[in-house]
């Protein structure tokens, strides 16, 4: 059953769930390679149900977003709470996800319970918004830090009006 949702207290991410100097293939391998982080903190119950449900919104429209940024996500019923995996790529792996301006560096898999329609708009609206800022953008990018990464994470969902 979902764990109820609080933007103030909703921990989205942990440094468990950061990868740093990823190295994946494609979208589809970066997705999995995060969901896969996701699972193993419990935070899903079927990985390969998870990623169809990803796949499917993939169908539905590209992710990518300008800055060197990815954000596949899904609604699913394999989502136990709220979160967010983080793979910051390594160096000269970028990949793509279909924005205008080219690939992603920094990806942000974000998963919701099928049945919070509303956390899932706020978290991908707020996450959205911060991205959209070029020092925020960077700060992901930077850090070499996992902590740091799952601290900004969460703080832009508290702070991110």
């Amino acid at each position: 059953m979902p764990q109820p949702f609080d933007r103030y207290d909703a921990q989205l991410t942990s440094p468990g769930l950061v990868i740093l100097e990823m190295d994946a293939e494609d979208r589809q391998d970066a997705t999995r390679q995060l969901a896969e982080r996701l699972a193993a903190e419990g935070r899903i119950v079927d990985l390969d149900a998870f990623l169809a449900d990803v796949e499917s919104r993939e169908h539905q429209m590209a992710t990518g977003l300008p800055g060197g940024i990815g954000l596949p996500h899904a609604r699913s019923e394999q989502v136990t709470r709220p979160s967010i995996a983080v793979g910051v790529a390594k160096y000269g792996r970028a990949v793509d996800f279909g924005a205008l301006d080219g690939p992603a560096y920094v990806v942000l898999l974000i998963a919701t319970p099928a049945s919070s329609f509303s956390e899932h708009l706020e978290v991908l609206a707020t996450m959205a918004r911060s991205l959209s800022k070029a020092g925020f953008r960077e700060s992901l990018r930077r850090a070499n830090d996992p902590d740091i990464i799952a601290e900004l994470v969460n703080s832009a969902l508290v702070f991110g009006d």
